[in-house]
């Protein structure tokens, strides 16, 4: 009886040498191409901060008359000096104001941006889907193309020149509301909901008790992006608002930048006070900047 023969198993061939080249200068060139890319995005971001930086340690003369991304005249302490006791220290009205609108806006308008979100995942109502495309459609909208119908329904309601003027307008946040809806599908199962009802708890107590700290990542994550939105508004405060000691840091600094055409000296003052005015967002990040990560990642993850 001859003995059963049985194929030699195929060694899987090793590429070639040009294979092997061409491989490598294609994960080159996208690795070089990310790496460009991404320099560039934080050289653009970067850049202008540390300008800012630069320039609040100049008087007028070095400012014009130094480089760009260099020390002038020790005067930063100086400047801020100027800054603080300009017009009997408006600008820490400015600042405070702005600290205020902001603040109401992340805290109110983010948590009614949670539960609308909420309710547009959870609930089944009559034109749900209609009402939720609307919501996409203010995402599409830019503020500045609201801002005129605004001031004409305020004007209505006589809130001109008041702090209802910025206050009530900054509730309202659809790109919230999307991201809110998102961040409630990813993080609240129904079936904790369920058993919630189960024991007796209604929609209210559920949504406090259970949604909201499931949540809390996306609510912290919405009510930044509200914080830096509002704290950045520059078109509805300007419109909205006349008394100066109303005005946020936004407005109040293009005031100081118009002064700084007929006098040069003002120009340290509207960039020492830039500097200034974004400390607040710096420190909102870096305490918050935990709950922020996480957030940012909740809603790629179901």
């Amino acid at each position: 009886m001859s003995a059963t023969t049985f194929p030699r198993p195929r060694t899987a061939l090793a590429p070639s040498p040009l294979k092997r080249r061409r491989a490598a200068r294609v994960g080159f060139a996208s690795t070089f191409t990310v790496n460009a890319l991404l320099i560039l995005g934080c050289a653009y971001m970067v850049l202008p901060v540390l300008w800012l930086f630069f320039a609040s340690t100049k008087n007028t003369a070095d400012l014009y008359g130094t480089a760009a991304y260099a020390f002038g005249h020790p005067a930063f302490f100086d400047n801020v000096v100027a800054v603080l006791s300009q017009d009997g220290g408006v600008f820490l009205r400015w600042m405070a104001n702005s600290m205020f609108y902001a603040a109401f806006g992340a805290v109110f308008g983010g948590l009614i941006s949670v539960m609308a979100g909420y309710a547009f995942d959870k609930f089944q109502f009559r034109g749900k889907d209609s009402f939720f495309g609307i919501v996409l459609v203010g995402v599409l909208i830019p503020n500045t193309a609201t801002v005129l119908p605004m001031y004409l329904l305020a004007s209505v309601f006589g809130i001109t020149n008041t702090i209802w003027a910025v206050l009530i307008p900054v509730l309202c946040n659809p790109f919230g509301v999307y991201l809110a809806r998102v961040y409630s599908a990813a993080y609240v199962p129904a079936e904790t909901l369920e058993a919630a009802r189960v024991d007796g708890a209604g929609a209210i107590r559920s949504f406090f008790s259970l949604g909201l700290p499931m949540m809390l990542p996306g609510y912290i994550t919405i009510a930044l992006f509200q914080f830096v939105g509002v704290w950045n508004n520059f078109m509805l405060p300007l419109v909205m608002l006349q008394d100066q000691q109303l005005l946020p840091v936004s407005v109040g600094i293009s005031i100081w930048q118009g002064y700084a055409v007929p006098q040069p000296e003002f120009t340290p003052l509207v960039i020492t006070g830039s500097l200034l005015s974004i400390v607040p967002l710096l420190l909102a990040f870096i305490m918050l900047q935990r709950f922020w990560k996480s957030g940012l990642t909740a809603g790629s993850v179901k």
